[in-house]
């Protein structure tokens, strides 16, 4: 670390692109410093350098860490605890461009496994992003060696001075709890939990923390729903199991039911202490469905929910770059259930009102012959008996649904109530108009190739593929837009995906079709890590995390081709 000092100073007024000359490993007192990558320009992307600290100085155990789950939640601590640190630390530099700023992947609600931090028998080790200091395109030495020397060790090595370990504990404690849920989804045949006294409403629309204050509504089970699970912590927690088949969740408007789907959709994820929905748990293959006007879809059979269309367009194998809110929501039900997903979630807010129904009027007057959807409500019942995937609805206007449904919820002033008794007796009594429209068989297998010679011909000269926030990858001109898909959660887990669609790219001997390519993907994950995915062999991959398998199959899913 001397040396490195002594070059910084050396250093001082020189071209900013000598500071590439400091790249490699320096050892202090209590910590190794490695630059692993020194940008040329102030103005650009900062440099790339870690910290680690060797267990000897930790009160770490490797039991804290001995399961994956253990492993992912430790990272996610010390990556908040980072954080906290760098935000009560005084940093005098300061100067052109970037300079001066220290970053590192700070984690959201969600407990995601990320790369911001590597733990492992040696010690911990944090992954930034730095700001070398410089006036103009001029190096200020003294001031970077003020950055590398003082304020990023010091950052590093309070955090695992001053961390909270009886927090810490919890944390784990709840790790090892939500496993436990967890397994008792799948042994119980819930697709879902929900403790009772969760906070499910969030802080606002721009901001994931749970709502606060006197007037905060918490949760409580229905009777009929209740399930008692006994946890590793020796507590027993009770709350709303939501079985498999076919759940809807009615009301009116405003009383909650979008809120507690929005929990149970990210309930795929495990959440933070505090966050409110520890204790919300859902089966993690469940997927969020909803209409998207104007995306692409390619090569989807959508002939369970759409056929006979005008000028014998074939629905076995469709494609469209401009596809209506109908065919997007046909094409985001196939493709999730070519992933495997077990569980629909699906808010008539956001679907196409004449994907989900057609009333007995409306088809009076519009004839079977004439109308080339067959409507939702004619398959749900399908989908769960024969081919085991449920699905949770949110409606407010189609009693129509309940004559399919097995459980139905109403949200009373954000609290559900149990109606499904007095909703079934409701449709004896009130017999629906409708027609059940659609044959009882309908055929979901499908397996298609990824089209990697049309991905590739996307690629700009630098054959860059670049996560742009949550919701956008650039490959070469084109933009895929992930708007509408609503569980990815963090822009790191966008910019995994990118890494994965250019890696898929140029696996020119991968496997062929979409399903076993991702497989390959998270194969390889699990055997090196994360990191892996990293294009840059030695720079650290400090801003990954790891999302689902869904969520990549809908980035690949949403490419728009030159060809198709």
């Amino acid at each position: 670390m001397e040396k490195l000092l002594e070059s910084l100073k050396k250093l001082d007024g020189k071209s900013y692109r000598s500071l590439k000359s400091i790249q490699g490993t320096y050892h202090g007192d209590l910590f190794t410093l490695f630059v692993d990558y020194v940008q040329g320009d102030p103005f650009a992307a900062p440099s790339r350098i870690r910290i680690f600290i060797p267990m000897k100085h930790l009160d770490i155990r490797s039991t804290q860490f001995n399961t994956n789950e253990r492993l992912v939640a430790c990272k996610h601590f010390f990556a908040n605890e980072f954080s906290k640190q760098l935000v009560k630390t005084k940093n005098p530099v300061h100067g052109t461009g970037k300079s001066g700023m220290v970053f590192i992947d700070q984690p959201g609600q969600e407990v995601i496994d990320r790369t911001a931090v590597k733990i492992n028998e040696s010690g911990i080790e944090f992954r930034l992003s730095v700001g070398l200091p410089a006036q103009g395109r001029r190096i200020l030495g003294h001031q970077a060696a003020t950055l590398l020397g003082r304020i990023a060790p010091e950052i590093a090595t309070n955090t695992v001075a001053n961390y909270d370990r009886n927090r810490l504990k919890e944390a784990i404690q709840l790790t090892d709890d939500q496993t436990e849920i967890r397994r008792q989804l799948k042994k119980r045949n819930l697709i879902a939990f929900v403790a009772n006294n969760a906070i499910l409403p969030r802080k606002s629309g721009i901001s994931d923390k749970p709502l606060s204050g006197k007037d905060v509504i918490s949760f409580q089970s229905p009777e009929n729903y209740q399930v008692s699970i006994e946890l590793p912590s020796g507590k027993t927690i009770v709350g709303m199991g939501v079985n498999k088949g076919i759940s809807l969740i009615i009301g009116g408007g405003y009383h909650g039911k979008s809120t507690l789907l929005q929990a149970i959709e990210r309930g795929v994820y495990n959440h933070q202490l505090d966050d409110g929905r520890e204790y919300v748990i859902t089966d993690d293959t469940a997927m969020k469905i909803r209409s998207e006007d104007g995306r692409s879809v390619s090569h989807v059979n959508i002939s369970a929910f759409i056929n006979d269309l005008p000028f014998g367009k074939k629905t076995t194998d469709f494609s469209s770059q401009d596809a209506s809110g109908s065919t997007s929501q046909a094409a985001n039900i196939v493709e999730a259930l070519e992933m495997k997903a077990n569980t629909l979630l699906i808010d008539e807010d956001t679907s196409a009102t004449n994907f989900m129904i057609r009333d007995g009027r409306m088809q009076q007057l519009v004839k079977k012959t004439k109308e080339p959807i067959t409507p939702f409500i004619d398959r749900v019942r399908t989908l769960y008996d024969d081919h085991g995937v449920s699905t949770v609805l949110v409606l407010g206007g189609s009693g129509d649904y309940f004559d399919v449904a097995d459980h139905i919820i109403m949200m009373d002033e954000y609290q559900p109530v149990d109606k499904t008794e007095e909703a079934k007796s409701l449709a004896r009594d009130m017999k629906t108009t409708r027609t059940a429209e659609g044959s009882s068989f309908i055929e979901l297998q499908q397996s298609r190739h990824v089209q990697r010679q049309a991905i590739s011909k996307l690629l700009d000269r630098k054959e860059k593929v670049d996560g742009k926030g949550l919701h956008t990858i650039r490959i070469g001109n084109s933009n895929i837009i992930l708007n509408d898909v609503a569980q990815l959660v963090d822009a790191s887990q966008t910019r995994a995906i990118a890494q994965m669609i250019k890696k898929t790219v140029k696996d020119t001997n991968g496997p062929t079709e979409l399903k076993a390519t991702i497989d390959k993907l998270y194969s390889n994950i699990e055997k090196n890590g994360i990191d892996s995915l990293s294009a840059f062999v030695n720079q650290h991959p400090g801003d990954f995390a790891l999302p689902r398998k869904l969520e990549v199959a809908a980035a690949f899913n949403r490419i728009r081709l030159e060809t198709r």
